[in-house]
Formats: structure tokens, C-alpha cells, sequence
């Protein structure tokens, strides 16, 4: 269970303690959630400095997820950028056992027609033996055939398919007259397997009155899915980033409820007691 990001000052005093300095954010943040989205790494790659300082903050079994450079990503193809691609996840190494599966995402303009690019891609990562994770955004990967085509070829390099599920940031809430600015695409939900991980990117809405039902199907899909042996990345996002530590919680107490057999919370195990507060 994670976040997109963890150096949010909006977080100070309520998923931080108060007056958190920016610096401990990190560390606060895997004692709290067990995986981050490592959405940084999608602007800049970190120094090998930065990634040790990253390490260092991480709290045991914790999982860090970085999202592969725009800059290898959104440039049309991504056969002329693999072997950057592979020098980004050699520095990457340096997070050790706290690298988790790497997420690429795919611009709106990366079509089916491209297809061959990608395998040649997705075949030179396979021979690193690290998990990778990919977002497609053009609506023609999720018709047919095309949507075959790529789950096929997923499910023989054993690459996770990203399933991106932002219905409940599109949807209305007497809360919330004006739309949310989302900057999230309405796509189709398909959740389909192709790796021994699935690596789920939920759009959450501030109210979580919204999120119910859709946090329901999705409890009856891990489950089911963790039965069958997956291991699942969930990851909770909200177009008013303030919301989703809360959001996330929410969806840990719907599997617990729904006697989901997944590990406790870290966050739920922290002491809450009072703070007292000084008159000088």
C-alpha cells in the first residue's frame, strides 16, 4: 500500500508530526506506508549520493518504485533509448533490497503501431531481471486486438500491467460541485494479470463517500488475486494530494473488514496519543 509521492508538505501534521523537517520526510513515510511511487525520478534522475541518502531513510522491507525518465519515455520510441534506460537502472541498483518493480509510462501518443518498438524494449529489460511495470494511455490498447497483442506479449517477458482506475476522480459529489482537476486519462478498468505482480494506480476523489463502491470491487479483486499467489503494488492517488494517506488507509480498512489477508499498516501501528501542548 502506497502514495505517489512522500515529500509533501501538505501532510506535515497530520500523516507527519508537526514541524516534520523535510529532510526526515521520507523515513516518516516508510514507517508509514510499505511501497512509494517513485513519481521524482520521472522529471530528474537522482545523483548515486541522493539514492544512498534514500536508502538510508528506508525502513526495513519497505519498497521504492521509480518511474523511468519522461526524457527516455515520451520521445516518440523507446528502442533509441534502452541503453539509457538500462544505465537509469544501474544507478537505481543502488537502493538494493528496497528496489521494487520500475514503472514506465507511456504517453497518449504511444500507439499499438509501435508494438514492435516496445517488445524490443521490454526484451532487452527482461535480460536485467528486475521487475518493470507498464502504463499504456492510447485508447487503442484496450480494444481488440491490439489489447491481446500487448497482454500477450506482457505475459510472456513477465511484465506487470499498470491498471489505472480513475473513475472516482471523475465522478460527482455534492462535496465538490466544481470538477477535480485530475490530469489523469479516462480510461477502461481492465484489470488483467500478466506477471507474478500487478501494480494498481488508484485515482481516489476527496470524498471518500465516492471511493466506496469502487474501493469494493477492488477488494474482491485482491483478494481473489492474492490467493492465487500475486503480489499487488496498490497505489493511492488523489487529485487533492492531501487526501490520499487518508484514502489509502480507507482501502486497508475495507480488506481488513472484508478479512483480506494482508499485512497491518505500518501507520496504524504508530502510538496517537495526545500531543500536549505548551503554554510557552
Amino acid at each position: 500500500m502506497g502514495c505517489a509521492v512522500w515529500a509533501y508538505k501538505g501532510w506535515i501534521g497530520e500523516f507527519y508530526p508537526p514541524k516534520s523537517p523535510a529532510g526526515e520526510l521520507l523515513h516518516l513515510y516508510s514507517q508509514r506506508l510499505r511501497t512509494v511511487e517513485g513519481n521524482t525520478t520521472f522529471y530528474a534522475i537522482p545523483s548515486s549520493e541522493t539514492i544512498a541518502q534514500w536508502k538510508s531513510q528506508m525502513s526495513p522491507g519497505f519498497q521504492f518504485c521509480p518511474k523511468l525518465p519522461r526524457s527516455l519515455t515520451h520521445n516518440r520510441l523507446l528502442k533509441p533509448s534502452i541503453a539509457e534506460a538500462l544505465a537509469f537502472l544501474e544507478r537505481m541498483r543502488g537502493l538494493g533490497e528496497h528496489l521494487g518493480p520500475v514503472f514506465v509510462q507511456l504517453p497518449p501518443s504511444y500507439e499499438p503501431a509501435f508494438l514492435e518498438d516496445l517488445a524490443a524494449f521490454l526484451k532487452a529489460w527482461q535480460k536485467t531481471e528486475v521487475a518493470i511495470a507498464l502504463e499504456v494511455r492510447h485508447p487503442d490498447w484496450f480494444e481488440s486486438p491490439h489489447a491481446s497483442h500487448l497482454n500477450e506479449l506482457l505475459t510472456q517477458l513477465e511484465v506487470g500491467r499498470v491498471l489505472l482506475d480513475s473513475r472516482p476522480a471523475y465522478s460527482h459529489s455534492n462535496l465538490y460541485k466544481t470538477p477535480l482537476d485530475v490530469r489523469k486519462p479516462r480510461l477502461p478498468v481492465q484489470p488483467v494479470v500478466t506477471a507474478e505482480f500487478s501494480f494498481v494506480r488508484f485515482i481516489s476523489h476527496p470524498d471518500q463517500q465516492v471511493n466506496q463502491p469502487f474501493f469494493q470491487e477492488w477488494v474482491k479483486w485482491v483478494d481473489q488475486e492474492l490467493k492465487l499467489g500475486q503480489q499487488i503494488y496498490f497505489f493511492v492517488h488523489c487529485p487533492i494530494e492531501d487526501y490520499s494517506p487518508a484514502n489509502a488507509r480507507q482501502f486497508q480498512q475495507l480488506l481488513e473488514e472484508n478479512g483480506v489477508l494482508i499485512p497491518p499498516l505500518p501507520w496504524n501501528q504508530i502510538d496517537h496519543s495526545p500531543i500536549q501542548l505548551s503554554l510557552f
